[in-house]
């Protein structure tokens, strides 16, 4: 039996678009168990009822793909996941899924989850942010050289403390990726280059700075028209001096807070609250006999 806690994730953090990711204590987890042939997929919490329940689920589907890499080969799975990560939320569900699964076949083979496997998680989810972020823990700096995926873990700053306001609507990234522009103006790009350089001292060293260090002229605003409340919130809440971006593919908002406190004017209608520590210590792999 193989047991897996992965965390929640916030990618992008502003002006970090498809490089920075903010691991987050809200997990999903996953047994897995060996048995003697075929495959059983139990779900419960998020996504329970809706989710395939067959070789297609997510966490299966990175598991085989694992196992196979590894050489691992089990007669016959038990599968059972308990989630409380929102789905297409933008809290990294599907990166987290991913992670579970390839981190229960590192369980299988006996091995600690390594840079192939922070390479097999991104291939399948199509950037490194959020899925370096649920196996590393802490803050993370993602990049891509050539067909290799990297990541390099930071610790941030003791005070941070993160606020996920959540709403009922669902985001698609394949839907709000396509309404980003092939180019951007060269005075944006040169902001955002400023402004993410900016984001990794004060996520880490200098909170003090995080207001002007989230701002984003890369993404956001091109796809303000899939969550237009969301981009209403996050000028609102900026409009109050919190550091408030889109969280990954939205529609939730991340407020990065020092207090774990919001503005009591600022109208959350619409939208549910919710301080997640940051993870500090990513997918955790935990073997029973």
């Amino acid at each position: 039996m193989i047991h897996v806690r992965v965390p929640a994730s916030s990618a992008n953090l502003g002006p970090g678009f498809d490089a920075l990711g903010l691991a987050l204590a809200l997990y999903d987890e996953v047994d897995v168990e060996v048995i003697d042939s075929g495959l059983t997929v139990r779900v419960d919490g998020e996504g329970a009822g809706s989710v395939p329940m067959d070789e297609s689920h997510l966490v299966v589907r990175a598991l085989r793909l694992a196992a196979d890499r590894l050489g691992v080969v089990p007669p016959g799975l038990a599968v059972r996941c308990r989630n409380a990560i929102p789905h297409a939320r933008g809290l990294g569900s599907s990166a987290a899924a991913i992670v579970a699964g390839i981190a229960a076949a590192y369980g299988l083979a006996g091995r600690e989850p390594d840079s192939d496997a922070l390479q097999l998680a991104a291939e399948l989810e199509g950037h490194a942010d959020n899925a370096a972020a649920s196996l590393l823990g802490g803050l993370v700096l993602a990049w891509r050289e050539g067909d290799r995926f990297r990541a390099l873990r930071l610790e941030p700053h003791a005070d941070l403390r993160p606020i996920a306001l959540v709403p009922r609507e669902r985001s698609a990234t394949s839907v709000t990726r396509g309404l980003l522009p092939e180019r951007v103006p060269h005075a944006d790009a040169a902001f955002g280059a400023a402004r993410c350089a900016l984001a990794v001292q004060a996520l880490t060293a200098r909170p003090d700075l995080l207001l002007a260090a989230t701002e984003d002229r890369l993404h956001q605003d091109y796809r303000s028209s899939a969550w237009p409340a969301t981009m209403r919130l996050v000028r609102a809440l900026r409009e109050t001096g919190v550091a408030a971006t889109v969280s990954g593919a939205g529609p939730t908002v991340l407020a990065c807070t020092v207090d774990g406190k919001l503005p009591g004017e600022v109208d959350l209608s619409g939208f549910t609250a919710c301080e997640l520590p940051v993870d500090r210590t990513g997918v955790t792999v935990r073997r029973q006999a």
